[in-house]
Parts: structure tokens; C-alpha cells; sequence
């Protein structure tokens, strides 16, 4: 394979984990916890259905019952999934849905961009969850066929947890959905109280790709999580959520904290360091480069965990 083709091949996958938010692939982190003879995992109620469902992209969706068989379509419903005590049925996963560790057990249906329709359909699942809208030719087969199919696509750290507990509902597993969003509440306030201290906020990048610099801008989900953090995103202003982004306007900026994602082993603190230009930029002269778990960029149960990783890296000190 060339080196122009490796290049682009790489070019895309990033983009791809980013813009779909399907990094939660392979990373690790504590599992939620979850018995599944605990009450609230499994609140049998046949009242709550048939229930009318409306998804983000204003889908109407009528489930006639509990749901029994289940396919998600994005690491981070996965996730969700698995949080609320639905390990059973879980029928199907993307090959990206790696995480919890039961997670690779499941049967794999293919990925965002190449469905198998086929064993979708052979799995017979009463309800697919896929992040984004989808494309209009596998909804159309999916929903000929009698399945459920909705589209949540969250974009904020509130989003996520509404999410949650949309699904719970979905599910009936309210319950359950409360209790991991009640912690995740709490989490999320801890961290936040945590650095309301600070007066002046550090000012901080997120490279999403290198050559040539992408960085997260307004709107995207890390362009939050660095606002939670306490952190001032030097690129809020930037042309679009994921935009590029010229070496004079970093230095000019001067950023405090440099973060990027792992995900090339290429990708290291020295090869930062040794870019030309670089040198003059206070994060580097500091020390300050972060490559942090992909986790940051997952919109899941985890993602407080994200941002907890995101204001321990901005303030340190705070966090001892």
C-alpha cells in the first residue's frame, strides 16, 4: 500500500471516529456495574406498550412491546445499552462495539457506512438504535420488514444523559436509567465544582488531525466538554465543528494545553514537540501536550469519566 493511500486511509478512519463520535472502540475504563436479577434492571410492565416513540431526527415510531431482541448500530448506544442491564438482549453490534468486554460476544452487523442488511434481517430484532438518521435505503428495508428503527445523534453532555433516559423508557427500564444518570449527575457537578475556582481560564486545543490541522471548533461535542472543563476553547470561533486551522492562528492564539485523542501510534508528545513552528507555542514550551483516552469523544455513560480526564489535564492541580 503507498504512502499517499496509508495516509488517506488513515485520514478517513479518524474523520470517521470523530464526526460519528465511534471512538469508544477497544478503550478501557470500569464497567458499569449491573446485576440483572436487581428489580431495576428487569421492571416488567406490559402496561407502558404500545408507546410512541420520536427520535432526533422526528421519526415516529409505535413499539408494540418490551423490547426482547435489540440491535445498536454506534459504540456509544452500546454502551448504553449494556449500562441500563440489556446484556440480553443485545442481539447485534457494529464491529466498532467493543466496550464492556461482553460487547465483542455479540453478533457483528457491520458498521455505520456498510450494513448487513442480511443478517440484520436474519437476527429479526424489534428494535435497531443507529446514531445519525441513517441512510434512507436500509431504513426503508428495515421498517418494510417491521423493525423499529430510530436515530439519536446527542450532542451534548445533557443530551447523552436524556438519551439514557429516553431509552430506559424505551426499554422499560426507567429505573435503571435513573440511577446510572443520577450518578453521572453528580459526577458531572463534583468536577464542575471542582474547578469554579479558577479566574483565568486556560486556554486550550483539541487536534483532531494533523497534516493538515483539524481541530474541534463550535458545536462539536469536545468543544463542550473543554467549556465543562473550565478550559477556553482557543478555536470557538472556527469555521465549523471540525475545521482547520493554520499555524499562525495557533501561535498567534497561543494555546495553554494541547490535547489530541490516541488513536495513531504515530501520534506521540515528541513528534508533536518536533513540529516545525511548534517551539514558540506555551503548551509546548510547558509541557503541556495531553494524548488522552478516546473515551472524551464518546457520547456515552462514560462520558463524565471524559470529561473528568479533560479537567484533570487543563487543572491538575485542582485534582490532587
Amino acid at each position: 500500500m503507498s504512502n499517499i493511500l496509508k495516509k488517506t486511509t488513515a485520514i478517513a478512519l479518524i474523520l470517521t471516529m470523530v464526526l460519528i463520535l465511534v471512538t469508544g472502540c477497544g478503550i478501557k475504563g470500569d464497567e458499569p456495574k449491573v446485576n440483572e436479577d436487581n428489580p431495576l434492571t428487569r421492571e416488567e410492565n406490559e402496561g407502558v406498550y404500545p408507546m410512541e416513540v420520536e427520535d432526533d431526527f422526528g421519526n415516529k415510531v409505535i413499539i408494540e412491546k418490551q423490547p426482547t431482541k435489540i440491535i445498536s448500530l454506534a459504540p456509544s448506544h452500546t454502551e448504553i445499552l449494556f449500562a441500563l442491564g440489556l446484556n440480553k438482549e443485545i442481539v447485534g453490534v457494529t464491529t466498532y462495539c467493543n466496550y464492556p468486554e461482553e460487547a465483542s460476544t455479540k453478533e457483528r452487523v457491520g458498521d455505520a457506512f456498510n450494513l448487513n442488511i442480511e443478517k440484520i434481517l436474519e437476527l429479526d430484532p424489534d428494535v435497531v438504535i443507529q446514531y445519525g438518521p441513517g441512510k434512507d435505503d436500509a431504513n426503508k428495508q428495515l421498517r418494510d420488514a417491521g423493525i423499529a428503527v430510530l436515530g439519536y445523534q446527542p450532542e451534548s453532555v445533557d443530551e447523552v444523559i436524556k438519551l439514557m433516559e429516553d431509552i430506559g423508557q424505551i426499554t422499560n427500564h426507567l429505573l435503571q436509567a435513573k440511577t446510572v444518570t443520577e450518578d453521572m449527575i453528580k459526577k458531572k457537578d463534583h468536577i464542575i465544582n471542582k474547578i469554579s475556582s479558577v479566574e483565568n481560564k486556560a486556554k486550550v486545543i483539541f487536534e483532531i488531525w494533523d497534516e493538515p490541522l483539524q481541530v474541534a471548533g463550535p458545536g462539536s461535542f469536545i468543544d463542550e466538554i473543554i467549556r465543562l472543563a473550565g478550559g477556553e476553547n482557543i478555536a470557538s470561533d472556527a469555521e465549523g465543528a471540525y475545521a482547520q486551522f493554520d499555524l499562525e492562528q495557533l501561535i498567534e492564539r497561543d494555546p495553554d494545553v494541547y490535547l489530541m485523542s490516541e488513536d495513531l501510534e504515530t501520534k506521540t508528545i515528541e513528534s508533536v514537540k518536533a513540529r516545525p513552528g511548534y517551539s514558540e507555542i506555551s503548551a509546548i514550551k510547558n509541557n503541556r501536550i495531553y494524548i488522552l483516552d478516546s473515551l472524551i469523544s464518546v457520547p456515552g455513560p462514560r462520558i463524565v469519566d471524559g470529561l473528568e480526564i479533560v479537567a484533570k489535564s487543563i487543572y491538575p492541580e485542582l485534582f490532587k
